[in-house]
C-alpha cells in the first residue's frame, strides 16, 4: 500500500492549485534518452477488474473524434479523463496504444444498439490519452448500486489486452461493491480509484496514468520527487496568456515544453540551466495555434519528470 499511497499523493499534487509565491526568474516562450528502468518495486501496474468486460460490450467501437466521447447534449456532468500510458518499469511511455472505453449513460444505462458513449482513442506519441465525456450513472446489481465507473480494454502495440474499470474517490457505493472494494491480489482497485476536481469550466477532471506491460520508448516516471515539478498554471482554461509555475529541486539542466493532443511539440518555454528554485514561465502561443488540451512537460537533465494538462479557450 505505500506505493499506491504515495504515488496517489502525487497525483493528487497535480491536480491541485498549489500557490508558491512570486518567482525569481519569468522566461518567455520560443518554438521550437532513455533513462534507466526504475525499479519495478516501486511500479504498480494497472489491475484486471474482477468483473471484467461485462455484458454490455459491442464490438468495433467508433474511434473518438476530437476527443469528445460525449456528445456535447448528452445528459450529465461533463468529466474529462486524462493521463499517461506507462511500461510496468514506469521508465518509459508507451505510445499507440488502443485505450477502448464504454460506460453507461446518466441514468444508468448502457446503449446496446448504438456506440452511445463507446469509442476508442489511441495514446499520442508522448503516451498521453484524453477524452472528455460524462460522470457514468450508477444502476442496481442485484440489491447493491454499482459505483460510477468506466470500462477500459487497453491494449499496446504487439501486447495483449487489459480489460478493466476506472472508479471515483468518494463514491458512497465502493465500499459495498464487489469489484470496486477489493484492495489487495489480482483485482486490487486501489489504484483505480482517482479523485475528481472541478475546473474553471465546471468541468470534472481525472488524471488516471495506465501502467501495463509494452515495449516503451522514453523515460518518465515519478522522478519529480526530488528533481523538479509543474506545480501550477493559470488561468486555466486560458485564452492568450498563461503562467505555469514550476520547481527545480537541484541544479539541473532544465527544459520546459508544450506538447499539443497529437503529442507534436508546440514551443519550448525554458532551457537552460537552473539552480534550486521555484520558476515561472509565460507562454503567449500563437494566435494560429488552435483551441484544445496541450501538456506542460518539465524535463530535468533530458529526463521528462512531469507534466501538467492546460486547455486554450
Amino acid at each position: 500500500m505505500k506505493n499506491k499511497n504515495r504515488r496517489q499523493f502525487l497525483k493528487n499534487i497535480s491536480l491541485a492549485s498549489i500557490g508558491i509565491g512570486v518567482a525569481p526568474n519569468i522566461s518567455c516562450a520560443s518554438t521550437p534518452k532513455s533513462k534507466p528502468a526504475q525499479n519495478p518495486e516501486d511500479c504498480d501496474k494497472t489491475t484486471l477488474d474482477y468483473y471484467g468486460e461485462g455484458p454490455f460490450y459491442t464490438q468495433n467501437p467508433p474511434t473518438i473524434v476530437n476527443n469528445i466521447l460525449a456528445d456535447p447534449n448528452e445528459p450529465g456532468t461533463r468529466m474529462i479523463i486524462s493521463g499517461r500510458v506507462h511500461d510496468l518499469t514506469c521508465g518509459k511511455i508507451i505510445p499507440n496504444t488502443i485505450v477502448d472505453v464504454w460506460h453507461a449513460d446518466d441514468a444508468g444505462q448502457y446503449d446496446n444498439q448504438t456506440y452511445n458513449l463507446r469509442g476508442i482513442t489511441t495514446s499520442n506519441t508522448q503516451g498521453f490519452y484524453l477524452f472528455e465525456t460524462i460522470q457514468p450513472g450508477k444502476y442496481l446489481n442485484g440489491a447493491q448500486f454499482r459505483p460510477s465507473h468506466i470500462h477500459f480494454k487497453i491494449t499496446p502495440p504487439g501486447f495483449p489486452t487489459l480489460t478493466t474499470q476506472l472508479y471515483f474517490e468518494g463514491d458512497t457505493s465502493i465500499p459495498a461493491d464487489a469489484s470496486a472494494s477489493i484492495n489487495s491480489g489480482t483485482y486490487d482497485a486501489t489504484g483505480r480509484i482517482i479523485p475528481l476536481t472541478l475546473n474553471a469550466n465546471g468541468v470534472l477532471e481525472g488524471v488516471w496514468d495506465i501502467i501495463i506491460n509494452g515495449d516503451g520508448i522514453v523515460g518518465n516516471n515519478d522522478l519529480h520527487i526530488n528533481k523538479g515539478m509543474v506545480y501550477k498554471a493559470s488561468p486555466n482554461p486560458f485564452a492568450d496568456r498563461i503562467e505555469i509555475q514550476y520547481g527545480v529541486f537541484n541544479r539541473s539542466k532544465i527544459s520546459l515544453q508544450v506538447y499539443d493532443e497529437a503529442g507534436h511539440q508546440v514551443a519550448v518555454l525554458e532551457e537552460r540551466t537552473l539552480a534550486p528554485e521555484k520558476y515561472t514561465a509565460v507562454w503567449n502561443p500563437e494566435s494560429s495555434l488552435p483551441k484544445g488540451h496541450y501538456f506542460v512537460v518539465l524535463k530535468v537533465n533530458d529526463l521528462q519528470v512531469h507534466y501538467l494538462k492546460v486547455q486554450r479557450v
